[in-house]
């Protein structure tokens, strides 16, 4: 594989531990700042919420630029914000600087994984694809772990240095690595054309599957540690590793659920995945009526989950490239958009479970979400296979 996939690795890497990696300092930002820690945790629903504003519309308004001069722009603004946030005495600054990086992050994360699919080889997309997602597990496995240690040692000043030297890091990696392109103009549609396609069943339906099911993904990683509790003896350490299991699982499935992409189509890899963590859902529901579970079950099917949970990415990304065509970095923009949506709807619908119904309720929301999503799922395939005035099918994405 070449050298610059690897670059849009650590570009993603770097994005998405931006992120996550205020979720390890958030004591330290509190009190440092004199707010409160609930407080402190909208910097990272703002962020959130940024990207999944932005991501689309950057993604139609900055279609004709050059991907180098992208990623460039976006870089140099991300690093700037972050080491601005690290000498910012403030809440409000601090918290308008996350939204700066947030916009460069918006700009620059959905061409990532559209560079990907539009350079990979035939019959490698998923392959290529699940390449760049793997930043995103490790950003989880890796970046904020060591985020924290360093926000831990050196003050969480450090974290946002820390961070502005991985962009920079990232950044000269990926020109260092990235074909030079000769301008985009001529491949792109007009704007009206870009929206039809985006508002496009195949498309939007497939989009709203996604969202759907990263919301029932997300409440269940974010309450796994009182669902755990709810359902079984574990202890710290325990929790510990089935959070490890998990992500290491992440890790694996990514890279599993590209290769089924390139044998088996998009669709059906997607449909796999959706039966399977729906089904594992529904054990995780069934498990609350025997409990004390013993963890070494618990842990089993929750690594099952965690790795199915991961699946579905590059299924996802393939499927939108090969239906948007000229408009796939658009279609891809709007599918971060839908992401960063699930997750802070995961959290929202998650946490008013455990409030109203109790942890033993989590994995059945999640199953009854993962059913919605296989039925738009379902409806997009269906969508795609209907030939339209003047138009191709889309029946090769399955």
């Amino acid at each position: 594989m070449p050298a610059w996939l690897f670059a849009l690795l650590a570009a993603a890497f770097v994005l998405y531990t931006d992120d996550y990696v205020i979720a390890g300092v958030l004591p330290e930002i509190a009190r440092d700042l004199d707010v409160s820690e609930a407080q402190a945790g909208q910097l990272v629903t703002a962020f959130s919420l940024t990207v999944a504003l932005a991501a689309p519309m950057a993604g139609v308004a900055l279609a004709r630029v050059s991907r180098r001069h992208l990623f460039t722009v976006s870089f140099v603004v991300f690093v700037v914000a972050n080491l601005l946030a690290a000498t910012t005495t403030g809440f409000g600054p601090l918290m308008a600087l996350r939204i700066v990086a947030a916009l460069a992050a918006a700009a620059s994360t959905p061409a990532v994984f559209a560079h990907a699919a539009e350079r990979a080889p035939e019959g490698h997309i998923g392959r290529y694809v699940a390449v760049v997602a793997l930043g995103v597990t490790g950003s989880i496995a890796a970046g904020v772990p060591i985020g924290t240690w360093i926000g831990g040692q050196y003050g969480w000043r450090a974290t946002f240095v820390s961070m502005a030297v991985a962009g920079i890091a990232a950044l000269v990696f990926v020109l260092a690595t990235l074909p030079r392109e000769h301008g985009r103009t001529g491949e792109v549609p007009s704007v009206s054309d870009q929206l039809r396609t985006l508002a496009g069943a195949p498309v939007l339906l497939g989009i709203l599957a996604n969202c759907t099911l990263m919301t029932g993904s997300m409440m269940m990683l974010t309450y796994m540690a009182p669902h755990i509790d709810a359902v079984s003896e574990a202890s710290v350490d325990q929790r510990a590793l089935a959070f490890s299991l998990s992500g290491i699982a992440g890790i694996v499935c990514i890279w599993l659920g590209g290769r089924a992409t390139d044998r088996w189509g998009a669709d059906r890899s997607l449909v796999a995945g959706i039966i399977v963590f729906t089904g594992v859902m529904g054990i995780l529901a069934a498990l609350w009526f025997a409990r004390p579970v013993p963890f070494s079950v618990l842990v089993v099917v929750g690594t099952i989950w965690g790795g199915m949970a991961f699946w579905n990415s590059p299924a996802i990304q393939a499927r939108l490239y090969l239906l948007a065509g000229p408009v796939a970095a658009q279609a891809l923009a709007l599918n971060t958009s839908g992401t960063y949506l699930g997750v802070a709807l995961g959290g929202a619908v998650g946490g008013m479970t455990l409030s109203g119904l109790g942890a033993g309720f989590l994995p059945a929301v999640a199953a009854l979400l993962g059913l919605g999503a296989l039925a738009l799922l379902a409806c997009a395939i269906g969508a795609s296979k209907r030939p339209v005035r003047g138009e191709t099918t889309a029946a090769d994405v399955a």
